[in-house]
């Protein structure tokens, strides 16, 4: 896989992360829990993944499950402070500070790998920040608990990144993908008999879950991983990122939300910034020469 197709995957990835907000919201209004929501997710990505590629995993081994493990424990923390973070928090607020991973995923890597992020990787983070307040944020913004929880959340998932970048060039991305899911799944079945709360699934609520642990979790998780391998993790983030722009639209379509300038504005500025990322400019470069 070159660079230009993995980038593109990825992109298919942020599309079906965009389409699976709304599927949370519809699990969510059938009163499921979201610790239950994760369990039952991740259970059926797991029963997905070891069913349709066994003889991969059966050959998995310690190295593999160790760096497997870890992913999966980033991926668990990520979404579970996202959860509990929305208790304390609005949406918007929730939605943006998670996207700041964005930011932290070219020093993290950086210090791991050693790899110094490029300038137009920066810049292109910065501006999706930017783009993703425009798309998110309505008012001022103050500092609470959830705030600080769902930082957490963003650190989840920008250590998440880093670690599937670091490891994909090492272990088989099948492998890879399939322990984190069992690693989260457990993590998730843990939280959910803590925490208690839930309810029983209605046809809704089941196909919303089917949706988001066959599509959103194994096919778009297996994508990553296996993408990941052939892209950095500065401009993997910046384009999962779209991901918000994805959400928006998917709300607007299939759930009657209403898209204003400001968000217009911050879906214009989220692709302004992959265009840099992408492009480090040479088109102007090429005009000025």
């Amino acid at each position: 896989m070159k660079n230009k197709k993995a980038d593109l995957s990825l992109a298919l990835v942020a599309i079906i992360w965009g389409t699976g907000f709304v599927a949370s919201k519809v699990a969510l209004d059938a009163n499921l829990a979201p610790f239950q929501i994760m369990t039952y997710r991740f259970f059926i990505s797991s029963l997905a993944m070891v069913t349709l590629f066994w003889k991969e995993v059966k050959k998995i081994k310690f190295p593999a499950l160790k760096a497997g493990s870890l992913i999966g424990f980033f991926l668990f923390i990520a979404f579970a402070f996202q959860t509990i973070g929305l208790q304390y928090t609005t949406p918007s607020k929730n939605a943006f500070i998670t996207a700041t991973n964005v930011v932290i995923v070219p020093f993290l890597y950086w210090i791991l790998a050693k790899k110094r992020p490029d300038k137009y990787s920066l810049v292109g983070a910065l501006l999706t920040v930017v783009g993703i307040s425009f798309l998110t944020l309505d008012g001022g913004f103050t500092i609470n608990f959830g705030d600080f929880l769902t930082l957490i959340c963003a650190f989840g998932f920008a250590m998440h990144i880093t670690a599937i970048s670091y490891y994909a060039e090492k272990y088989n991305p099948i492998q890879l993908t399939t322990i984190q899911m069992i690693v989260a799944f457990l993590f998730s079945i843990v939280a959910q008999f803590m925490t208690k709360g839930g309810a029983p699934i209605t046809k809704s609520g089941g196909l919303a879950i089917l949706y988001l642990g066959l599509i959103s979790t194994t096919i778009a998780f297996l994508i990553q991983n296996i993408a990941q391998k052939y892209t950095s993790a500065s401009k993997t983030a910046i384009i999962l990122s779209t991901e918000a722009v994805f959400g928006t639209l998917a709300s607007v379509i299939l759930l009657g939300e209403k898209l204003n300038l400001k968000m217009f504005m911050g879906c214009g500025i989220i692709f302004l910034a992959i265009i840099i990322t992408e492009t480090k400019l040479s088109f102007l470069k090429r005009r000025i020469i």
